[in-house]
């Protein structure tokens, strides 16, 4: 168990409430009580857990949109999510995916869910009860949404309308273990993006099945999904035909950001153990601490995670604020999920041979940091967003 966190300084910028304040203290004083950190044998069940015991402590909640769901506020709160992702992360890497995919899973249906829709779905996902899925990536399409290949053909049939999925999904985290799946498949209303419907998908419906488990260095439920003859109902569709794209780009603009506080909570971990080992390990005569080597690193770490949290909590305030967010949070992800890669390599070194043995914490942090400046769009693809923006607005001017 970890010890609660040290520097909660931040906390006093003017970005927050008083309830994330409050949120913040709370979620880090049960996690240092609730969430094992080592990394389980068996995955699937350490994640079963977390969700079920994230779900009964109410943290959930803040994962889920509409109060009438069993949400903690009618509209995701994006400086919460991230709050909760950052605080998770310090703690357990494991513990920050299972909640994170329960809000970027259900995400969909919050926003573009009939009230049916979130009748059934929104409160399970809230209390821990169903875990859910996100599923857009493909082999041939991961950053590139647009070469989609999945496909989705409308049936009208006397006993009600359905589509028909066939192709495949890979990378899908939850899969293999998700009650529930966000899927997006091509439908062919229009070419490349405009041509894509999203749909809620159940795990067991006939004709889907789990491929493939994908064993991965910072070990969590991933899996390749293939449908073959899968019936949908239409009612089973969020949103519009052909809205699939907006549906996905509108999930991650929440989400995103909170990529880059989990990020975060990793490198404060990273400095706190760093900090803890050079100030007690002895050599020459002295601790690792007073070498000004050592000093030096430390103060590069530390302004690398503080411009990382205002850029992080810029791109919340700005969201819950009503604000498009799109360059600013690309912005927060480029920054925190590169820095944190840089903090947590510095730890490493500093622990010497320590470093690299299994499952010491900051070799943990390590292996969980990677796969951060990949998904929900790679560091390229954020500098590719960030001038696109930047280009757009100067157009305008």
């Amino acid at each position: 168990m970890t010890q609660v966190m040290s520097d909660t300084s931040y906390l006093d910028w003017p970005f927050f409430a008083p309830q994330h304040r409050q949120l913040q203290q709370s979620l880090d004083a049960w996690a240092a009580g609730h969430i094992p950190e080592q990394h389980p044998h068996d995955v699937d069940q350490a994640c079963r857990d977390l969700v079920k015991s994230l779900g009964e402590a109410g943290w959930l909640r803040h994962a889920i949109g509409g109060t009438a769901y069993g949400a903690a506020s009618d509209v995701i709160d994006t400086r919460a999510i991230c709050l909760i992702r950052e605080t998770l992360a310090r703690h357990s890497g494991l513990a920050d995916f299972a909640f994170a995919m329960q809000g970027l899973g259900s995400g969909a249906i919050s926003l573009f869910g009939t009230e049916q829709h979130k009748q059934h779905y929104l409160s399970k996902v809230g209390r821990g009860e169903a875990i859910a899925a996100f599923a857009l990536s493909e082999p041939d399409a991961g950053s590139d949404v647009a070469a989609m290949q999945c496909s989705a053909e409308l049936v009208h049939s006397a006993d009600g309308d359905y589509y028909v999925l066939n192709g495949e999904k890979t990378w899908i985290s939850n899969g293999g273990i998700a009650d529930i799946y966000v899927l997006f498949a091509r439908t062919g209303e229009a070419p490349g993006a405009r041509g894509i419907s999203a749909f809620i998908v159940e795990a067991g419906t006939p004709g889907f099945e789990i491929a493939e488990r994908i064993d991965v260095i910072a070990p969590h439920p991933l899996a390749k999904l293939r449908f073959q003859q899968c019936r949908i109902p239409v009612s089973q569709r969020l949103g519009e035909a052909g809205q699939g794209f907006k549906v996905a780009m509108a999930t991650l603009d929440i989400f995103r950001t909170s990529v880059a506080a989990a990020s975060l909570g990793f490198a404060r971990r990273a400095l706190d153990e760093a900090l803890q080992r050079a100030t007690t390990r002895k050599m020459f005569g002295q601790t690792l601490a007073d070498f000004q080597l050592t000093q030096a690193k430390f103060a590069q770490m530390a302004t690398a995670i503080d411009s990382s949290a205002l850029l992080v909590y810029r791109a919340a305030w700005q969201r819950d604020q009503g604000k498009k967010v799109t360059k600013e949070a690309a912005m927060a992800k480029l920054t925190a999920t590169e820095s944190a890669q840089q903090v947590i390599d510095a730890a490493v070194q500093m622990f010497g041979g320590l470093g690299v043995v299994s499952d010491m914490p900051v070799e943990r942090l390590y292996r969980e940091i990677r796969s951060l400046r990949i998904y929900e769009g790679a560091t390229e693809v954020q500098q590719l967003i960030i001038a696109r923006e930047m280009l757009k607005d100067y157009a305008a001017t």
